[in-house]
């Protein structure tokens, strides 16, 4: 933490103050919160971005989306359109935002939709004619709007919501203690090793009820790149010279994991709108290398003058343990129904 942020230290109390009061307001009922007769998760995180949200959303459309229909809902952060948003064939990254756009490319069988009002949002998926039977919320662990069936929180292992400060001083968007609301808290991004042991420590620190369940989680990367119509595996790319190119949170396990010291490694701010000059200048910089991106970056550049070069890395969720125990606590909410 630096100093500057220590200096905030005043107005990160006042902040604290504003949204426990508000989360007091919602707990208590005097403020409107709008429950549905259908099942619906909320995935989410005390923290500002880098909690690995869209893997694990992902992780849960393929658990469902061949038994029940399945609906994502999303912000749509930094997209280009308004209100209430259902992709079709006509949607893009600059329609829906760069992670809706994805959800609606890998999974064809999900319906996917934005709206920055999560209330009107679910009655809109629910007046369409094909009504969803499962609802996911992508980012909305403080939407309080919507109360939620199931609350899933999400905390990166080395960054621990109980190792954190409320804005400015720290990353969190509300207090510590509001992890209560969630059913099942998930470490993302663990060491494949991480040890039992280890997994006890973390534990202890985050002081859970005895309602809640504790997972822990790594990122699963691909052994293979993907590009238009293109598939090169990892391997081979080692000890190629390459572009590495991220816009996301915290991008640094993704260059770690692909690049030698002969890459050249692009860095953006998360969910960046590539301009002309942004893309002409990567162009330039690879000379006619391959470019490596994210899969969340790949939706927005996959069409660009880049696109002769371009692939992309996926990613998974994948649990070091307990994944039954974690699949039948989602399928236990959803029969509960």
């Amino acid at each position: 933490m630096n100093i500057f942020r220590k200096l905030l230290f005043p107005f990160a109390i006042l902040y604290g103050w504003v949204t426990t009061i508000r989360n007091f307001l919602f707990d208590q009922g005097l403020k409107k919160s709008t429950a549905f007769d259908v099942p619906v998760i909320a995935v989410g995180n005390l923290s500002v971005g880098g909690t690995g949200k869209t893997p694990q959303i992902e992780y849960l459309v393929r658990l469902l989306c061949d038994t029940y229909k399945v609906a994502t809902l999303s912000r749509g952060y930094k997209r280009q359109s308004k209100g209430f948003v259902l992709a079709d064939k006509n949607a893009n990254a600059l329609i829906l935002g760069d992670e809706p756009f994805q959800y609606y490319q890998k999974f064809p069988k999900i319906q996917v939709a934005v709206d920055a009002d999560r209330t009107n949002g679910i009655q809109q998926l629910l007046s369409q004619k094909t009504n969803p039977e499962i609802i996911l919320l992508d980012d909305a662990y403080q939407h309080r709007k919507v109360k939620a069936g199931l609350y899933i929180l999400l905390t990166a292992y080395g960054d621990l919501y109980a190792d954190d400060f409320i804005l400015p001083t720290g990353n969190l968007r509300e207090s510590r203690s509001s992890a209560d609301r969630a059913k099942i808290v998930i470490v993302t991004k663990c060491p494949a090793t991480l040890s039992i042991e280890a997994q006890q420590k973390i534990a202890t620190k985050l002081k859970l009820n005895t309602n809640q369940d504790l997972f822990f989680t790594t990122i699963q990367y691909d052994a293979v790149v993907l590009g238009d119509d293109k598939v090169i595996p990892v391997d081979h790319l080692k000890n190629d010279q390459k572009i590495l190119l991220a816009g996301i949170a915290k991008p640094k396990p993704f260059f770690d994991f692909l690049k030698n010291d002969s890459d050249i490694c692009l860095t953006y701010p998360d969910h960046h709108h590539f301009s002309d000059n942004d893309l002409n200048d990567i162009l330039l910089k690879a000379n006619g290398k391959k470019i490596i991106t994210t899969e969340k970056d790949y939706v927005r550049l996959k069409d660009s003058v880049l696109k002769k070069q371009l692939y992309y890395l996926p990613i998974r969720s994948h649990f070091l343990n307990k994944e039954q125990n974690f699949q039948h606590s989602i399928l236990n909410f959803i029969t509960s129904f």
